[in-house]
């Protein structure tokens, strides 16, 4: 029934991009590190959801006080619109909800309700102060235009790989053995650096105009591309399960190997990435007392997936002739027979990121105007129209020119803005709406929704480890450049 659509909408919305770049990290992280680590991950994103479950019941009963209160007070003003018995009996249960607060601790289980969807940047807005809300909406715009970096770089490097070796001399496509450099030639005198350059600029002047418009994914586009996604990793565990069976696994992967860690902690943190969907995501959840069973159900089905996929690569196929991008491993002939196949698989990325890339790229754009602009007013046509779209495109666009290094730009995006929004704002979100709730409505009442993650702790545990992600990582970099 409805729970199952909101398990299937959340599991799609989890398991995205990210998941393809995972095999890569896992086989240079070292198989057993890479477990711990995803495990942990896991874990931790499921703290913080339950943290913006909880901020959103308490961000729902701040509403409904106000809405209490605004109808008191019209009340008090204007007795005598009561006249139908209807909004009489209406009226009469929201005097008996607002009497003193003492009686919303006894019966106000209902106050934190979730009813209204309550996005994150209004959470911020409600219970950050100025600077916080400024640094929230920064955090969101660096993750989103790592988003689409990543996007834009992942669509022609796909193309280039399946193009380059179907039409170039060896018509077999990605052979076992050969490394490709960019500056190997890929079909007459283009190299592949050419063709990968020449697939942005086409995706760019496809998907770019949309920025400008507003669009919205349609259910039916929604379902295709979920059904497509579903089909691809099913082939892919399938074939590299009967790869392995039949003997013919090449992948020794190491136990553990610290110079992946990096990578594998941004990779993990981006493809466990809900926490900013999640208002539209639950807030339609018919019923909702199994809200936290729910959530942790999909996080354990996703854990098995994510380390089935991992697993069957890193076993089937050689660390060192891993791809970025998972999908790509199959587009050679010994491994995958049929080539309708290998180029489902080379491609599905390519139309599924598609499809994602205008929603994001909008998303952004309507960010970057509430950012700038949130106490009401308009733009000039030209800024509305001409100049938030443009600094939403060019600057992924320029980084995916420069680089389609998938990995990095994954670990980065994941590891920087990533532990922000899935870290650092559930956790300050919780802990000030828990000070707030009961500020407004007194000690000890119960927000219906509240965290089994419920002591102070918690917050203080996942503040630490975005720290430590933070630091490592950026030490890591630091130490790996100086290097070379």
């Amino acid at each position: 029934g409805k729970h199952q659509v909101g398990l299937v909408y959340m599991f799609n919305l989890i398991v995205g991009t990210g998941a393809l770049t995972m095999p890569k990290a896992f086989a240079t992280a070292g198989w057993l590190v890479s477990l711990v680590l995803l495990i942990f991950l896991g874990f931790m994103s499921f703290v913080t959801t339950t943290f913006v479950v909880e901020a959103m019941g308490a961000a729902n009963a701040q509403l409904r006080w106000k809405r209490m209160e605004t109808r008191q007070e019209e009340e008090d003003d204007d007795s005598s619109s009561a006249s139908d018995s209807d909004v009489l009996a209406q009226d009469s249960y929201e005097r008996a909800e607002k009497r003193p607060i003492l009686s919303v601790q006894r019966r106000g289980s209902n106050l934190f309700e979730i009813t209204d969807r309550v996005e994150l940047g209004q959470m911020a807005s409600m219970f950050f102060n100025k600077v916080g809300v400024n640094l929230f909406y920064f955090c969101i715009i660096v993750y989103l235009y790592g988003d689409l970096a990543i996007y834009a770089a992942a669509v022609p490097f796909s193309l280039m790989q399946v193009t380059c070796s179907a039409l170039g001399n060896d018509s077999c496509g990605v052979e076992s053995d050969t490394k490709y450099n960019d500056t190997d030639p890929c079909w007459g005198p283009l190299r592949r650096m050419d063709a990968y350059r020449i697939y942005l600029a086409v995706f760019t002047l496809l998907l770019g105009p949309f920025t400008f418009f507003d669009v919205q994914k349609t259910k039916y586009l929604q379902i295709l591309t979920s059904l497509m996604r579903w089909i691809a990793f099913a082939i892919m565990i399938v074939l590299a399960l009967v790869r392995i069976a039949h003997g013919r696994g090449e992948g020794r992967p190491p136990l553990a190997d610290l110079s992946g860690v990096r990578n594998l902690l941004g990779v993990c943190v981006y493809s466990f990435m809900c926490q900013h969907s999640l208002p539209s995501l639950l807030t339609p959840v018919s019923s909702k007392h199994h809200l936290t069973r729910l959530v942790f159900l999909d996080y354990v089905l996703i854990l098995a997936f994510y380390g089935l996929l991992s697993f069957t690569a890193i076993f089937c196929f050689r660390g060192d002739s891993l791809l970025d991008m998972y999908t790509l491993n199959f587009a050679r002939c010994d491994v995958v027979g049929l080539a309708a196949v290998r180029f489902f698989l080379g491609l599905f990325p390519v139309f599924t990121i598609s499809t994602n890339f205008p929603i994001i790229a909008v998303t952004l754009r309507n960010n970057w105007k509430t950012l700038f602009h949130r106490e009401g007013g308009t733009y000039p046509w030209v800024v509305d129209r001409v100049v938030f779209p443009t600094i939403t495109l060019l600057p992924p666009v320029l980084v995916a020119f420069c680089t389609h290094d998938l990995e990095s730009l994954v670990g980065i995006t994941g590891a920087y803005a990533g532990t922000g929004i899935q870290y650092i704002i559930p956790a300050f979100l919780v802990y000030l709406c828990r000070k707030d709730t009961q500020l407004a409505f007194g000690y000890g009442t119960v927000n219906k929704h509240r965290s089994p993650f419920r002591h102070t702790f918690w917050v203080g545990f996942v503040l630490l480890w975005a720290f430590s992600c933070f630091f490592f990582v950026t030490a890591n970099i630091v130490l790996s450049e100086t290097k070379l």
